[in-house]
């Protein structure tokens, strides 16, 4: 089954971008690469309850097995030891990816409480854009009953684009709600 956001991009989204950027060769029309979704959870990750909690929410919400990831150095300030599990990161590509971003602009962006858009102030300047969320309630996938407490999470999207423009206008034409100015 093909993605209707990955349909849509091939057919509206790549000659709308390619005219727009004034592109030569439809490669150099920007595209989503990935998506990376991941929860740092510092020293509570000691905690194996919390640290399966949030492998089984990551997996719920995205269809994927998620990666602990490990601190890499040891800092005795921070009472954290080579090789500790500090967070969860999941990385998304292809039909996965598409059906992600479906379900996050059209389910979970119109559940989150006054919300008027995203802040443009997420780009750095090769068009990616960074966006975190404050509970994982916004996702219908996730119980009430089974969230003990809210955890934040970041998205990032990743593009290909060559400038924080060209990655912006790629994502408002997927139909993400980006606010114009602050």
């Amino acid at each position: 089954m093909v993605a209707k956001l990955r349909s849509e991009y091939k057919e509206k989204v790549l000659g709308s971008l390619y005219k727009s950027l004034n592109c030569t060769n439809i490669h150099q029309v920007p595209k989503l690469v990935k998506i990376k979704i991941n929860r740092g959870l510092g020293l509570s990750a000691q905690n194996s309850a919390v640290l399966n909690k949030t492998i089984n929410e990551f997996r719920v919400i995205t269809g994927q097995q998620p990666v602990v990831t490990l601190a890499r150095n040891s800092v005795a300030s921070f009472k954290i030891r080579e090789e500790m599990p500090l967070g969860v990161t999941v990385t998304l590509r292809g039909d996965k990816m598409y059906s992600f971003l479906d379900r996050f602009i059209n389910i979970a962006l119109p559940r989150s409480r006054d919300f008027q858009g995203l802040n443009p102030k997420g780009f750095d300047k090769f068009g990616n854009y960074t966006v975190g969320l404050t509970e994982q309630l916004l996702f219908p996938e996730i119980s009430y009953d089974s969230v003990d407490q809210a955890r934040g999470f970041n998205i990032t999207f990743v593009t290909n684009a060559k400038t924080r423009d060209a990655g912006a206008m790629l994502l408002r034409e997927f139909g993400l709600p980006i606010r114009e100015k602050i």
